[in-house]
C-alpha cells in the first residue's frame, strides 16, 4: 500500500530543535526573549524594511495594522471576498464594514477596477491580499490608494518571499501583515508581524500586543510600566520566534524547492485537459504557499477529489464559500458587497494539491495521475451533448 501524500508538509530540521531547546532550557525570557529580537531583525533585513513587529497569528497582525492606522466604528474597509475569512474578520474587530470588492481572473487578486468602484467617502483602508503565494496587481492598488489618501495594507499572509516585477511583497503597503501558520511559507505553528516602515504605526503595534504598554521590558523593569493606550496580549513568544529564526535561515531554499515541485507538476498537468495551475501576473515570482488549479466549468470538482481521496492524496477548497457566501456574513449586517461573479466563479472551480519542498517525482506523478483519472471519471459518467439535448425536450 502506498504512503498517503498529504496537503503539505513542515519543513523542519536540527536547526529548528536546536533553537527551541536553547530557548526552552534558557530557564528565563519565554514570553519576550532574544529569539524574538532576532526574528524581527531577520525580518527587516529580508523584506528591507525599517520595522517588523511580531504577534501571535496573521489574524492578529492584521488586527494590530488597522488599529494602528486608525480604522475603527463608522469605517469602510475595502477587502477580497475570496480569501481566508479572517481578512474580513479583522476589520469587524476593530469595528469597522468590510466591502467586498470583486477580483480579477488573473492571479485571483483584488480588481483595481472593483476597488476604484467601491471606494466611498467612509472608505478607511484597502486590504489586497496576495492569493496562494502569487502577487496581485499590487502597484495599481497603491496608486489608487495613495491617490485617495487612504493606506493600503497588504494582507501578505501566503506569500512571504514572492515579488512583484522584482519588489518583495509587503514592501508596496504603509503597513503589512504577514502570517507563519503551520502551512505557511515561513512557518512557526502559529505566529504573525506587521511590516512597515512608519515609526509611530510600529510604535502603536508594539503597544497594542502589550496591553497598550509604553515599554516592552515589562519583564525586566521595577515597575508596573506605563499604559498609553488601550491593547491587548498578542505577543510572539521567544519559542515561537526561536522557530522562526531557524525558518528563515532556509527560507529561500524552501522556496526553491516549492518552485520545483510546482514548475513539474504544471508540466505535467500541461497534458491533462480541463486542468488550469494558477500563476503569478506580469514577472512576479509565485512562492507557492498552495499549488491551486481551476477545473473547466464541465468538471465536477467533488468527483476529483473523491478520485484523489480513494488514492491518499489530500486535496481542497481554498476557498468556497467565499467570505460573503458565510453564514456569519449572509446573515448579518456588517459587510457590504457589489456583485461578485468573478469570485463566485473562480471559488467554484478551485482546487488545492499537495505542495511542499521536497515533494518527491513519484509523488508529482501520484497527484498527476489522481487528477487526470479524476477528470476522466467526469467525463466518462457524464451525459453526451445529445442525451441533455433529448432531455431538454
Amino acid at each position: 500500500m502506498e504512503d498517503s501524500i498529504p496537503l503539505f508538509e513542515i519543513p523542519w530540521g536540527q536547526r529548528d530543535v536546536a533553537n527551541a531547546v536553547d530557548s526552552i532550557t534558557r530557564g528565563s525570557y519565554w514570553a519576550n526573549g532574544p529569539y524574538v529580537e532576532a526574528f524581527e531583525a531577520g525580518l527587516e533585513e529580508y523584506l528591507g524594511v525599517e520595522h517588523a513587529v511580531t504577534v501571535s497569528s496573521g489574524t492578529t497582525a492584521l488586527v494590530a495594522a488597522l488599529a494602528a492606522h486608525g480604522v475603527g466604528e463608522g469605517d469602510e474597509v475595502i477587502v477580497p471576498s475570496f480569501t481566508f475569512i479572517a481578512t474580513a474578520n479583522a476589520v469587524r474587530q476593530t469595528g469597522a464594514r468590510p466591502v467586498f470588492a470583486d477580483i480579477q481572473r488573473t492571479a485571483y487578486g483584488l480588481d483595481p477596477d472593483a476597488v476604484a468602484d467601491a471606494i466611498s467617502d467612509e472608505t478607511a483602508a484597502i486590504v489586497p491580499v496576495h492569493p496562494y503565494g502569487a502577487p496581485c496587481e499590487i502597484d495599481a492598488l497603491a496608486d489608487l490608494a495613495a491617490d485617495a489618501e487612504i493606506p493600503l495594507i497588504e494582507d501578505a499572509a501566503e506569500a512571504f518571499g514572492a515579488d512583484y516585477e522584482g519588489d518583495l511583497l509587503g514592501t508596496f503597503g504603509d503597513s503589512t501583515a504577514l502570517s507563519f501558520c503551520q502551512n505557511k511559507i515561513l512557518p512557526t505553528g502559529e505566529g504573525g508581524a506587521v511590516v512597515t516602515d512608519d515609526d509611530e504605526i510600529a510604535a502603536q503595534v508594539e503597544r497594542y500586543r502589550s496591553h497598550g504598554r509604553a515599554s516592552d521590558e515589562y519583564f525586566q523593569s521595577t515597575d508596573s510600566g506605563e499604559y498609553v493606550d488601550i491593547g491587548t496580549n498578542v505577543r510572539m513568544s521567544d519559542l515561537v520566534a526561536s522557530i522562526g529564526c531557524a525558518q528563515l535561515e532556509k527560507v529561500e531554499s524552501n522556496i526553491a524547492g516549492r518552485r520545483r515541485a510546482a514548475a513539474k507538476l504544471s508540466a505535467k498537468l500541461a497534458d491533462v485537459p480541463g486542468v488550469e495551475p494558477h500563476t503569478a501576473v506580469g514577472r512576479g515570482r509565485h512562492v507557492y504557499q498552495l499549488y491551486t488549479v481551476t477545473l473547466g466549468p464541465d468538471i465536477d470538482r467533488s468527483v476529483v477529489i473523491d478520485t484523489l481521496t480513494e488514492r491518499d492524496i489530500a486535496s481542497k477548497v481554498y476557498w468556497e464559500p467565499t467570505v460573503h457566501q458565510t453564514q456569519a456574513y449572509r446573515e448579518g449586517d456588517g459587510a457590504r458587497s457589489a456583485s461578485l461573479p468573478v469570485t463566485e466563479d473562480v471559488a467554484s472551480r478551485v482546487l488545492s494539491l499537495p505542495i511542499h519542498p521536497e515533494l518527491s517525482p513519484d509523488e508529482i506523478d501520484r497527484v498527476v495521475a489522481g487528477v487526470s483519472a479524476g477528470i476522466e471519471r467526469c467525463r466518462s459518467t457524464a451525459p453526451s451533448l445529445e442525451a441533455r439535448d433529448v432531455r431538454s425536450k
